[in-house]
């Protein structure tokens, strides 16, 4: 999103002393972290819930489909949620219903309650999905206050979060930890962490409601007969299957497919995150210099490859090398598919709308569809539809290339430019 910047000469307009702004971007970064935490905490326990509630594959993608349902349910809200109540607001309600959710999981998994289980699942997806859109507003607006590109840290924070959520769960199950107490104690970390972080946001600014509903609604339905909108989506969606496939079932798939341990199977997701984290660390730089395009094509390609090995080797420790591939392949599909929606600013709230909307299907289709795929073949080789769902994808990476052309490195990245 464009800083607010009059002239190149003039520094941002701001709405507080700059030190108000510089403590809401480490704030926001420190939500962002913490709700990574808490969806690698629930992720790097689902091999103990699975082993607890005696759930086989087919039973266990569609307990996890709880959570998928509970986030897209909250997208529709979660934008009139942040603007009603500010961001600060609706980042404490939406956590606190994430700090629930974990609790209700935890403890219902040891009681032996599947039902409840799924409960708990649709309060985290919900919870998550609503912090997700607010944080998000709040970054973009620190964004133009500080006149630089941050969203991408802000990003990389939340893949720092999984990391330690993925390796606090391996330590746990290491250790033998209950997971009602080791889901309770990090949903009171989470909660209390984020309710300080959300204190420095900036204060809600009035007046900023968006259009009238139906002139937004006529762009909402012209954004669905956009044939280069739908072609990202369709990318935004193979990235996002890429992405939710290793988490939700990486751990379950070493465990069962090369006789890993609870706890190194916990690992292995780590390693994924962590695969994921550099991918988007370094990713930035690299779209800079040379555009989504080439980078994006590498990537997908890099996930093919590290998926293949990782589900076909035969070998553990050459599987986890793959993983590493796998999780740097994937980590700038979305982001990258999101940029590439918000290039015409004017029509970037429809177009990403959309973009989302096609892009979360993913996550509502991919953990009942692999683990009833799992029942038949197993989990380790259902996976195998992530790298047979990349290859055609390459195909239609040249449509995320910004439509102006001679567009700077920047502008190829999604970053944001100043006004003339």
């Amino acid at each position: 999103m464009d800083p607010a910047i009059s002239t190149p000469a003039t520094p941002p307009v701001t709405s507080g002393p700059p030190r108000a702004v510089l403590a809401a971007r480490n704030g926001v970064a420190v939500v962002f972290a913490l709700n990574g935490l808490a969806v690698a905490t629930w992720f790097s326990r689902v091999p103990a819930i699975r082993d607890g509630l005696e759930l086989s594959p087919g039973r266990l993608g569609l307990l996890l489909l709880a959570m998928s349902i509970g986030a897209i349910v909250a997208m529709p809200t979660a934008g009139l949620l942040t603007q009603r109540l500010g961001a600060a607001r609706a980042v404490a309600f939406s956590t606190t219903v994430v700090a629930l959710g974990l609790t209700v999981a935890g403890v219902s998994a040891v009681a032996g309650s599947l039902p409840g289980v799924a409960v708990g699942l649709f309060a985290l997806g919900y919870g998550s999905g609503s912090c997700d859109v607010a944080m998000n507003i709040e970054g973009a607006i620190v964004e133009r206050r500080l006149g630089w590109t941050v969203m991408p840290r802000f990003h990389a924070a939340w893949s720092l979060g999984s990391v330690a959520g993925a390796g606090l769960g391996a330590g746990a199950a290491r250790l033998g930890l209950p997971v009602a107490v080791h889901l309770g104690v990090l949903a009171a970390v989470v909660l209390a962490g984020t309710l300080l972080g959300a204190r420095a946001f900036l204060p809600a600014v009035p007046g900023t409601e968006s259009e009238g509903s139906g002139g937004g609604r006529k762009s909402l339905l012209a954004a669905w007969r956009e044939p280069r909108t739908l072609l990202i989506g369709l990318v935004v969606l193979a990235a996002a299957f890429a992405e939710g496939s290793a988490n939700d079932w990486i751990a379950v798939a070493f465990i069962d497919g090369y006789g890993f341990s609870e706890a190194a199977g916990a690992a292995v997701f780590a390693v994924f995150v962590t695969g994921m984290t550099v991918g988007r660390t370094l990713g930035t730089v690299a779209l800079d210099r040379w555009g989504r395009v080439p980078v994006l094509t590498v990537t997908i390609l890099l996930a093919i490859v590290g998926a293949g090995v990782a589900i076909l080797s035969g070998s553990g420790p050459v599987a986890v090398v793959g993983v590493v591939l796998w999780g740097i392949g994937a980590s700038l599909g979305f982001p990258v598919g999101m940029s590439a929606a918000a290039d015409d600013e004017e029509h970037a709230h429809v177009r990403v709308s959309v973009v989302a909307v096609i892009g979360y299907t993913a996550f509502l289709a991919g953990p009942p569809l692999l683990g009833l795929l799992g029942d038949r073949i197993g989990t380790l080789h259902a996976l195998l539809v992530v790298p047979l769902l990349l290859l055609p994808t390459l195909l239609l990476v040249r449509v995320t290339r910004p439509p102006v052309s001679g567009a700077t490195g920047a502008e190829r990245a999604g970053a944001p430019r100043p006004e003339a």
